[in-house]
């Protein structure tokens, strides 16, 4: 299988697994899968339509990081606040769309440390020592590749 073929595969299936996910990400209480995602409402930048896109992250201090492949980033380039679903909370937060390789090599650090699971679905391949083969991580951003930082009201 090609690399253009497994992403649409996985590309398919998050699109069934979310359907759910929104359901249950958009409750107004806590739940179990709350710890590891979240749901972010954004306006899309060309249609204007409202989406809710299940998405993983982990807090790193005063900022929440997401892996953001797709092109649902493009949607928050402009760094306005999004309402997040938390944990059953809703927050404002600013994003911040993080596409320097080294920032990246070094947020993914953090991502992967505090949730496993999260590097499994960055298709980016690793080094032996965990950090992510720098040309593919180049193919990568230039393709849309990049870490949302999360700044939360302070």
């Amino acid at each position: 299988m090609t690399e253009i073929e497994a992403a649409r595969r996985r590309r398919k299936t998050m699109r069934r697994v979310n359907v759910p996910m929104r359901a249950v990400l958009g409750l107004p209480f806590p739940t179990p899968l709350g710890g590891a995602l979240m749901l972010v409402h954004y306006t899309g930048r060309k249609s204007g339509r409202a989406y809710r896109q299940p998405v993983s992250y982990v807090r790193d201090g005063d900022v929440l990081l997401t892996p953001g492949g797709g092109r649902w980033t493009l949607s928050l380039a402009g760094g306005a606040p999004v309402r997040l679903r938390v944990r059953g909370r809703d927050v404002m937060a600013r994003p911040e769309l993080v596409t320097d390789p080294e920032e990246i090599q070094r947020l993914f650090t953090v991502i992967e440390a505090k949730n496993p699971r999260a590097g499994r679905f960055i298709p980016i391949p690793k080094r032996a020592d965990g950090t992510l083969e720098p040309a593919a991580l180049q193919r990568a951003i230039d393709h849309g590749f990049c870490i949302v930082r999360w700044h939360l009201p302070t």
